[in-house]
């Protein structure tokens, strides 16, 4: 069912969308944790380097297709704000025949590149075939991936962010209870794992479509909205490339960190690794904040509410920074317990994971901020700003920084934490400037 997101008490709203969204992004994060953590109770440091380096890429092509799927999200929002059937219609199905055709291609390439991209990624030699094994089943499942991020971004898109929490709760609790059984009663290790990974995600696939089906969600499959578009598919393309660019950038930058941190040895790579999952939850707030700006302001710029949009950012702002400032002070006091969750090689791997992770946390408060700017601007149809400021500050800052922090401090990990905290700080500077100069147009009420 359509929800209204353009009248009420606006951080009201931005609370009651963003809420299920956090916990959406929560479950989901839990769910990708859920393999490194019951990895590390039942195998050694070799299958938990493993994992951690495959589920970067997974990761990252994750993130892609979110990004790309922030398209949807803008233009359904944007239409159903201006009250245009026919336009979100058009948006919904189209989104789907895209999609769809994209993730047949993305698993017939992928499954051919599984072993150069294993290459790339300089993984350790020890746990290079589980690595192989991991990406290979995850590839497999890639249709499924596809398919549950278009179902959220639509339903996001047309107000309602609860439904995309209980299909990933479905998904999170099915992985637990595989990953144990196939990991710990089965003993199949990382192939376990990825098993778990893709069964899970099909499972959460089959539950959204009989929602759909059986509940009257206001969303239209008519065969006339999945043909292709041009009008339609370009509009679709023009938000969500540069988002999904923007988004492969960062996930490539941290793949290029993970691959310093496999130069140094076993060991950092494990640490690096447990922290990257860590700071996916730290980074639930801004990462929700993003969404729900974008979806809101779409919703009001697209009834010419640019005001209520300005209001939406402010709290998403506000929301943000002070989630970061806790961050911050909890990860300085209590870095090492929460390492030691995923690993029991206290010396070899809790040590520089806790300086890595004391580095990378100031990264909540400046990366908070400037993804609510990101999401503002998207939901103006301007997505190729948050894609210049991310690609500047990573080929500028973020890569830069992390290889001379690899190669001139080779007894800590704390510099090359702070590399993608000094490439946020140029992202927000930028950021600040354009939207100074968007309020300087006087964009009409």
């Amino acid at each position: 069912m359509e929800k209204n997101l353009t009248t009420g008490s606006v951080p009201k709203t931005v609370l009651s969308f963003s809420i299920p969204y956090l916990l959406s992004y929560f479950l989901q994060t839990l769910y990708g944790m859920a393999d490194l953590f019951i990895i590390g109770q039942f195998n050694g440091v070799k299958s938990t380097t493993a994992v951690s380096v495959a589920s970067q890429v997974m990761h990252m092509l994750t993130v892609i297709i979110v990004g790309l799927a922030m398209g949807a999200t803008v233009m359904i929002g944007q239409s159903i704000g201006a009250q245009k059937r026919k336009r979100t219609s058009l948006a919904i199905g189209n989104t789907i025949t895209l999609f769809m055709t994209l993730s047949v291609i993305l698993t017939l390439g992928l499954l051919l590149a599984v072993k150069p991209i294993v290459t790339v990624m300089s993984t350790p030699a020890e746990a290079v075939s589980e690595t192989v094994s991991y990406l290979t089943i995850c590839f497999i499942g890639i249709p499924f991936i596809t398919a549950y991020n278009i179902i959220c971004s639509i339903f996001r898109g047309i107000g309602d962010s609860k439904s995309p929490m209980y299909f990933i709760a479905v998904a999170c609790a099915a992985n637990i209870a595989l990953d144990y059984f196939f990991i710990g009663s089965m003993g199949l290790g990382p192939s376990g794992a990825a098993l778990g990974t893709t069964v899970a995600q099909t499972i959460s696939v089959f539950v959204s479509l009989f929602v759909i089906l059986k509940r009257k969600t206001g969303i239209t499959l008519a065969k006339e909205y999945l043909t292709p578009d041009k009008k339609t598919m370009s509009e679709l393309l023009k938000i969500g490339v540069p988002v999904a660019l923007q988004d492969g950038f960062i996930q490539i930058s941290f793949i290029v960190i993970t691959v310093f941190a496999n130069k140094r040895g076993l060991n950092d790579a494990a640490a690096v690794g447990i922290v990257e999952k860590i700071i996916g939850i730290l980074f639930l707030v801004p990462s929700s904040m993003l969404q729900t700006v974008s979806a809101l302001c779409a919703q009001n710029i697209g009834a010419g509410n640019h005001t209520r949009a300005r209001l939406t950012l402010r709290y998403a702002l506000l929301i943000t920074v002070t989630w970061g400032i806790s961050a911050c002070l909890l990860m300085q006091f209590y870095a090492e317990p929460f390492i030691r969750l995923f690993s029991k090689e206290v010396t070899a791997v809790v040590l520089p994971g806790s300086q890595y992770i004391r580095g990378y946390v100031w990264d909540c408060i400046l990366a908070g901020i400037h993804f609510c700017f990101s999401g503002y601007f998207c939901a103006y149809g301007l997505s190729g700003i948050s894609f210049l400021h991310n690609f500047l500050s990573i080929l500028c800052i973020r890569i830069p920084f992390s290889y001379l922090a690899s190669k001139y401090f080779t007894d800590t990990l704390f510099p090359m934490g702070l590399a993608s905290t000094a490439g946020s700080a140029l992202s927000v500077l930028i950021c600040a400037g354009v939207f100074i100069r968007m309020n300087k147009q006087k964009l009409p009420k």
